[in-house]
């Protein structure tokens, strides 16, 4: 072959490399997209009171100590005034592998107990006293008349519920965490966070010694009007909680839940409102690596043109005081049409820093700009090995599902205000709300995870959240807010 022919060639081979590898890539791309992963549903509603709606399961926390794994959710929600027939549980003490389930006793009239309805589950391990801990809100006549906790010593056998906080007011949305740091001066305390709506959506503290047997005296949260706190507590015992309040803020303490400090502000918050009849809210999700860094997370369409759809996006801070300027999870890219929304994040507590692993679940909406009768809601999940630099693309676990086969509530279509991820043995569980097409007039909603955890994609092409910036001018297209409870049961005045 001649020099100018091995020439020719050459540059026959380099423009047909440029066009088949973009198309190899973008079709890996896609595989990676559409991947089919194996799910196992883990409970399903197997109540019969005809004033709820059966059989959904929506709004699902988890907790995760060692290779145990703790979800609470509820079981059949009611369409007006809040809450559900009970709320169910599901363990598995094998890393992810095999699951059982069960309900809460003694909370509603359901099963023994003396609430109308009960809503709002988060789930907690208290390490000093190998105490399993799910609170919820108790509900009677519409009204959110408790904060309850629920003990266990093994995740399975439950007991009775004790009262956190019994209120005239309004209490509403719920948190618990634990400090079960053995060299932090509060090893084994935990505390429980909520609002009350009567009083403007004030947050509200309460800590328990004991392994959740008692709980101290509710504290008001200095200037801490909102909803939706996540306590998370730092090896020096230092507890942090992001909430929803004026934008996401975060206050913390410093003395084992004695006092509380007024709020920083994290970042602004500019939303798109959902499509579909959807209910969904800019809640943060928040975790904390080994070194104490906290992470959270939101729905924000800030880096969007016109605010067309959400992306999740993310600030980190290292004391609750602090924090870093919002980046965007680079799920897809700004010019998609994808709406994502009701984020889940989780950290591996065995990493920090620089090589923490995270991992976020989240639902989406291929066509932001759809209708109740042409949206096709999905789960999606994304990782990172470098603490949120890069990120892999985002893959769809379930779905497509139609928005009627969810739960209707008179907020909207619910699978949960939030969702929630854990690690077990470095293998990240996401659990979801899953909808099938309905029997007749009887809904297929149940919880569902991964059947073997996801860690797949360590090493496969990740997408960097740096350079993204903010559109000017950005606004919510929500447009004037009213603020409620998150039930959608008593109207609040806007805060200033």
């Amino acid at each position: 072959m001649s020099q100018a022919s091995a020439g020719v060639q050459k540059a026959r081979v380099s423009v047909f490399l440029g066009i088949v590898l973009p198309i190899t890539v973008a079709l890996m791309l896609a595989e990676m997209e559409q991947a089919q992963i194996q799910l196992n549903q883990i409970s399903s509603d197997t109540f019969t009171n005809s004033t709820s709606q059966h059989a959904t399961e929506v709004e699902p926390d988890t907790f995760a100590f060692g290779s145990t794994m703790v979800s609470a959710f509820q079981e059949g929600r009611f369409v007006t005034g809040g809450g559900s027939s009970d709320i169910g549980f599901a363990i598995s003490t094998d890393g992810g592998l095999t699951w059982t389930n069960g309900f809460l006793p003694g909370t509603t009239v359901f099963v023994g107990g003396p609430y109308d309805r009960i809503s709002d589950p988060s789930v907690a391990f208290d390490a000093a006293h190998g105490v399993w801990l799910i609170t919820t809100i108790a509900i009677k006549n519409s009204v959110g008349v408790a904060v309850l906790a629920s003990a266990s010593n093994d995740g399975i056998n439950w007991n009775n519920p004790v009262v956190v906080n019994s209120t005239s007011g309004f209490d509403d949305k719920d948190w618990v965490v634990c400090d079960n740091n053995s060299g932090s001066p509060f090893f084994g305390h935990c505390y429980a966070e909520w609002d009350d709506a009567f009083l403007g959506d004030q947050v509200r503290m309460s800590t328990s010694t004991d392994g959740g047997q008692s709980w101290g005296a509710a504290v008001n949260v200095p200037n801490a009007f909102g909803l939706g706190g996540q306590p998370l507590v730092q090896p020096n015992g230092t507890v942090v909680v992001p909430f929803a309040g004026n934008g996401i803020q975060a206050f913390t303490s410093s003395n084992g839940g004695t006092s509380w400090s007024s709020p920083v502000t994290v970042s602004n918050v500019t939303d798109h409102g959902v499509a579909g009849g959807m209910r969904t809210s800019a809640l943060p999700s928040a975790e904390i690596d080994a070194s104490g860094k906290v992470y959270v997370v939101w729905q924000d369409c800030r880096f969007r043109s016109g605010c067309s759809s959400n992306d999740i996006v993310m600030s980190t801070s290292s004391d609750g005081k602090t924090w870093s300027a919002v980046s965007r999870i680079p799920i897809d890219a700004t010019t998609s049409t994808v709406d994502h929304f009701i984020p889940g994040i989780a950290v591996d507590p065995s990493t920090s820093g620089g090589s923490a692993h995270l991992a976020l679940t989240y639902y989406f909406f291929p066509a932001a700009n759809c209708s109740t009768s042409t949206c096709k809601l999905a789960v999606g999940f994304t990782s990172s090995t470098n603490g949120g630099t890069n990120w892999t693309r985002g893959i769809r676990l379930a779905g497509p599902m139609r928005v009627t086969w969810i739960a209707n509530t008179d907020q909207g279509r619910m699978v949960g205000d939030y969702i929630s991820t854990s690690y077990v043995n470095g293998k990240a569980f996401g659990v979801f709300a899953k909808a099938l097409q309905p029997n007749g007039t009887v809904f297929n909603e149940a919880m569902y995870t991964t059947a073997t955890g996801l860690d797949i994609f360590a090493g496969g092409p990740t997408f960097s959240s740096a350079g993204d910036q903010p559109v000017p001018n950005a606004k919510s297209d929500h447009g004037p807010r009213k603020f409620y409870d998150l039930e959608g049961r008593v109207p609040i005045p806007p805060r200033k």
